[in-house]
């Protein structure tokens, strides 16, 4: 009895917090979850397909820019015959002095929009918030394209990143890196150049590192380390160097078995390609008999390619930068309030050296269970049915009316995402949920445990009920966090899941 007690006043106490404004409500929190964002590509085979999948969720995030840039292995030349070699050892050990190097060109992106054209006003029949083909065709700009690492001139993509990096929405702006950083770069060095001999230095450098948030895939040219991260180092840095993989072209190496189906050209051929309009007709994957112009590297759709690689006729090739935008998806997981707790982006720790930088690595692993061992792809591949799901989901939009398609549960809690509890108390975990199909829902409580600091399982009573509650244990220690997941899955085809995290914080 005293430890309900106390568990009642805590949570009286909190929610009076939330109700004077020290901390945003849940309603609140929820209201501010959509962010803006810039994109920037080379335009790979895996930037197209991340772009036909982003364009089934840019409902979902403000789009300010579509910006074309380079990479170490993708520009365009100057048009001169300049002789260029990459900075990075591998890449210039493989090309060697080249005039250009597999460029995609300037005009994918509006084919993609145009595709999109078709199928908006059916997108809209199941959400708000799609953009109409005129906005986005309006956001796509020309970058610095014509050598990796290029950032010494001013283009309409640098100048188009700095004018909203520089506007009055002080929102933040996620600048997703599919390529290399060099037009990003350049937008920085320009507003660097117009501001660092005035008085309004400070004030302008201090809003742009506020506000400038870069989610890179990899380094793929050197003006992040050589530019960037010397002059702005207070411009936030999510670094997914290894967790994309199992999204990227060796993903049969880094997902579990059980889980390749998702991936597997039978699930691409039931619920992606086929039968969902022109948009995902042109999503390219293994053995689909075509190619991209001037790439003779994208050969995955040969099927003599195909079979020496021991791929399947429509298996997923690759989307390795699509987690800079999963990460954007509010799914109820609260990883833009710490990159750390994880979720359908990735999970990252905060670099040691740099507190502005945020990280992925052999440091920062989940424990797989289907191999048994830490894993540190696992914080990104544990979504994978999930994200797949969602995926399908999505693509259906395209082509089917509401009542044909299925469409996410919303979650929600029934108390303060953060709690207090004492070592020994009760914590009664209450959730609820609703289904705009009206479909039967189904409950999960699970504690995922490498966000916290509590280094042993909980055990959860009712862990299949809206409401749900743990002891804390004996083995806990004061300031530990516990991490607590409502999981809600539908029963509609495919199955889509949603979900609300609860942080419970052990006091004395």
């Amino acid at each position: 009895m005293k430890s309900l007690i106390q568990f009642l006043l805590s949570s009286i106490l909190l929610m009076l917090f939330f109700a004077c404004g020290n901390q945003p409500s849940q309603k609140e929190k929820e209201e501010k979850q959509r962010f803006r964002t810039i994109v920037t590509t080379d335009g790979e085979v895996d930037d197209v397909d991340s772009f036909i999948r982003m364009l089934l969720y840019v409902n979902e995030f403000d789009v300010e820019g579509l910006v074309y840039s380079s990479s170490q292995w993708h520009y365009k030349g100057d048009d001169e015959g300049t002789l260029f070699i990459s900075e990075m050892p591998n890449t210039a050990e493989r090309y060697g002095e080249r005039t250009e190097l597999r460029w995609p060109g300037t005009t994918w992106m509006q084919e993609l929009i145009d595709k999109y054209a078709e199928v908006y006003p059916n997108l809209q029949l199941h959400a708000d918030g799609y953009p109409s083909p005129d906005k986005l065709l309006s956001l796509v700009k020309v970058g610095n394209i014509d050598f990796e690492g290029e950032m010494e001139k001013d283009t309409e993509g640098s100048d188009w990143i700095k004018k909203v990096l520089l506007d009055d929405d002080p929102r933040p702006v996620y600048l997703q890196v599919w390529g290399g950083t060099n037009t990003i770069a350049r937008a920085l060095k320009s507003i660097q150049e117009q501001y660092e001999s005035t008085s309004d230095w400070e004030k302008v450098y201090r809003k742009v590192s506020e506000k400038a948030i870069i989610y890179t895939v990899l380094d793929q040219d050197a003006t992040y380390n050589k530019y960037i991260a010397p002059n702005w180092p207070d411009v936030k840095v999510i670094y997914n160097s290894d967790q994309f993989w199992c999204f990227a072209y060796p993903w049969p190496r880094r997902v579990p078995e059980p889980l390749q189906y998702y991936l597997s050209g039978e699930f691409f051929k039931e619920h992606i390609l086929f039968e969902r309009g022109p948009l995902m007709a042109v999503y390219y994957t293994w053995g689909d008999g075509r190619q991209i112009d001037n790439d003779p590297e994208h050969d995955h759709g040969d099927l003599e390619v195909m079979s020496k690689s021991g791929r399947s006729q429509y298996d997923f090739i690759s989307e390795g930068d699509s987690p800079a935008y999963f990460y954007l998806l509010d799914v109820g997981l609260r990883s833009h309030e710490n990159p750390s707790y994880g979720g359908w982006g990735g999970r990252f720790i905060q670099s040691e050296e740099k507190s502005s930088r945020w990280e992925d690595g052999p440091h920062v692993a989940d424990f797989n269970p289907y191999t048994q061992q830490d894993d540190p792809t696992f914080p990104q591949t544990r979504w994978i049915k999930e994200i797949q799901h969602d995926f399908a989901a999505r693509a259906a939009w395209c082509v089917k009316r509401f009542n044909e398609a299925n469409h996410s549960p919303e979650v929600w809690l029934e108390h303060p995402m953060d709690l207090n509890a004492k070592i020994g108390d009760r914590v009664v975990l209450r959730g609820g949920a609703k289904d705009p199909d009206g479909d039967r829902l189904s409950y999960l409580w699970w504690q995922y445990l490498e966000p916290g600091t509590l280094n042993v399982y909980v055990q959860i009573q009712d862990a299949s009920k809206p409401e749900a509650s743990f002891v804390v244990p004996d083995e806990a220690e004061i300031g530990d966090k516990i991490h607590l997941i409502l999981e809600v899955e539908d029963d509609g085809y495919p199955t889509m899941t949603r979900y609300q995290r609860v942080i419970v914080t052990v006091i004395s």
